[in-house]
């Protein structure tokens, strides 16, 4: 078997599967999507999150290295992002989810699942997806926000959103009790690691679950494409020059650029029926690049261990 096919089988079916069984469940059972989204949010993954940077030591050089990467990437994507829409003559809320879609990627139920799969023998492979996270977020509620609202929020309403969410503080507790080296008592951390260890598995699952409610009609239409062929393909190649740029090296660049090829997050659908902005048409395209993007981030993650050994 292919080296090729090793990595398909190994990381990407395994995700299929978890994936698959969450639609059947969901078709079956009816599941309240928003309460499972829920749990994965406020439970599993401030968990998995707090865990991973608890027992991984990253430097600051590396720190400093990869949110200036991953500041820079979402700037490019943003700047894709506008350029696209106006190259399509996009109406305004077509335009606003064709952004959207570009720039916020789905770093937590799907990153962070395949890059524990892919970097368990090397943790800062996970951590530095773990800061991709965050920082995808923060992205989601302020531009992602802005994007689909014309009405601005003021400054000190996007900073309490930000700050209520779980893994901001998980973050900041897990760096801060690693730094110190504070011993984590073992009524609390053997949970803990109960609740970490079942992240990949909810966490798909419950993805599965939300993609099997989206409607199938229409599906392959012009921004759809565009805006996926944009994210899982563009995205990787401005990853991959940015890198080059800044001469990251090792599992530092081979993880960045395997983040930056992630699809579509479901947040971008989220927003968009939440404020009414052509909430089919984010939804949709949720649905498409995340099938798309079983072959497309294989072939990433393939050139990223030929390319950084």
């Amino acid at each position: 078997m292919s080296y090729f096919a090793l990595l398909f089988f190994q990381i990407i079916v395994p995700i299929l599967i978890l994936l698959g069984i969450g639609a059947l469940l969901q078709i079956k059972f009816a599941f309240r999507v928003k309460a499972l989204s829920q749990l994965v949010t406020y439970c599993f993954m401030p968990a998995a999150v707090f865990i991973n940077l608890y027992e991984t030591v990253i430097s600051l050089p590396i720190l400093t290295q990869v949110i200036g990467f991953v500041l820079l990437f979402i700037a490019s994507q943003m700047i894709l992002g506008s350029l696209g829409a106006r190259l399509l003559k996009l109406p305004r809320s077509e335009a606003a989810v064709f952004k959207n879609s570009i720039v916020l990627i789905n770093s937590g139920n799907y990153g962070l699942p395949v890059a524990q799969l892919l970097f368990v023998a090397n943790p800062v492979g996970v951590a530095i997806q773990v800061i991709m996270v965050i920082l995808q977020n923060i992205t989601t509620y302020t531009y992602g926000l802005y994007n689909l609202i014309s009405t601005t929020k003021s400054g000190m309403a996007i900073v309490k959103e930000v700050l209520k969410m779980p893994i901001v503080l998980a973050l900041v507790l897990g760096a801060l009790m690693n730094f110190l080296h504070l011993p984590i008592p073992a009524p609390i951390r053997i949970p803990l690691d109960y609740i970490a260890d079942g992240f990949v598995a909810v966490a798909l699952i419950t993805l599965g679950a939300q993609l099997s409610t989206i409607e199938v009609k229409s599906l392959i239409n012009k921004t759809v494409v565009l805006s996926s062929f944009f994210r899982l393909l563009m995205g990787p190649v401005v990853a991959f020059g940015l890198i080059l740029a800044l001469g990251l090296e090792g599992v530092i660049a081979q993880s960045l650029l395997i983040a930056s090829a992630f699809p579509t997050s479901r947040n971008s659908a989220s927003l968009a029926l939440e404020y009414d902005v052509d909430a089919n048409t984010a939804a949709q395209t949720v649905l498409f690049s995340t099938v798309v993007s079983a072959l497309t981030v294989t072939v990433v993650i393939y050139v990223s261990t030929i390319l950084f050994r």
